[in-house]
């Protein structure tokens, strides 16, 4: 099936009659990547449909106001990035978690086979990826599990591109040191 552009996603919800497949046709297109943003950040299932759901709430509730400064794509990854972000730090509150520690509710749920069931090596980098900041893990996961380039991701967080290089780079050097650390248990 051919990928719809963006920019006939946009111009078929500007008119009323055909918001409707415009919308459909921007789930069928970004649905699956945002539910994966999110998975990656939140790892559990439900919480991550409960927040694809709230995401694209807001994406519908807001399309209509979209002023094309940015791509499509990296302002809906922006709203998902910030209801996961909203869902951690609520999560971490209630857990009475310190805000910069992992909450170990989602390590927990790193490990439950109905999340993981992939190989040895996959858990540690996951697990490895756990124990980055939130916003490096961010940084981490757009770039290397989402293939995004440095600009769309600053488009996303509203941070320079330098910074950006800068915090992925300290991210792999963290990850390599952990995935080397012969100590780690599974």
């Amino acid at each position: 099936m051919k990928q719809v552009e963006d920019a006939e996603i946009l111009q078929k919800f500007s008119v009323e009659k055909t918001r409707s497949e415009a919308f459909n046709l921007l789930l069928n297109k970004y649905q699956q990547k945002i539910y994966w943003h999110i998975r990656r950040m939140v790892l559990n299932h439900d919480d991550t449909d409960d927040l694809v759901q709230d995401v694209f709430v807001k994406v519908w509730k807001n399309l209509e106001s979209f002023r094309n400064d940015s791509q499509l794509y990296t302002w809906i990854y922006r709203i998902a990035t910030n209801e996961s972000i909203t869902f951690l730090n609520k999560q971490k509150k209630q857990n009475n978690t310190p805000l910069d520690e992992v909450s170990p509710t989602l390590m927990e749920n790193l490990i439950e086979p109905a999340y993981f069931n992939g190989t040895e090596i996959q858990l540690k980098l996951q697990q490895a990826v756990l124990t980055l900041p939130e916003k490096q893990r961010l940084i981490f996961n757009m770039k290397y599990f989402d293939d995004m380039k440095y600009e769309e991701i600053s488009e996303v967080l509203g941070t320079t591109v330098g910074a950006l290089k800068a915090s992925f780079h300290i991210a792999v050097k963290k990850i390599e040191a952990f995935m080397l650390n012969d100590n780690i248990s599974f």
